[in-house]
């Protein structure tokens, strides 16, 4: 068994977009629109096949994120090096987006950085 995809809901379905494609080099396809519910997304793959589906309705509440929280905290993304985690880390954070962690090594060994990105939610850069 194998997890298929994961989906998350966002506010700017093309910030999203654009942020899996520039940053983590996501291929993205034509996208999706449900004429009736307005409801859009897109399916977004990664090296090796992974999927991330983007998806946005209208009409969906979208309370305060707390870094810290139960449920689902951040998606990680393997960049390949230690070297590739500092230079994306540095481009993200002169970019404006939010260091939360990082780049370090964890007391179990992974080396890592946590960003806040996509509304709020969190991406983890790992080797």
């Amino acid at each position: 068994m194998r997890i298929d995809h994961i989906a998350m809901y966002v506010n700017d379905l093309e910030a999203a977009r654009n942020f899996f494609v520039n940053y983590l080099g996501a291929v993205s396809n034509d996208g999706y629109h449900n004429q009736t519910t307005d409801f859009r997304s897109y399916f977004l793959t990664f090296d090796g096949g992974t999927r991330l589906e983007i998806m946005h309705k209208p009409e969906l509440e979208d309370g305060p994120k707390a870094l810290s929280r139960t449920g689902f905290i951040h998606v990680a993304f393997g960049v390949g090096s230690r070297e590739k985690v500092d230079e994306l880390t540095a481009r993200l954070k002169a970019d404006g987006f939010q260091v939360v962690s990082g780049p370090r090594t964890t007391g179990d060994g992974y080396y890592e950085s946590c960003i806040v990105a996509i509304e709020g939610n969190q991406i983890e850069l790992t080797v």
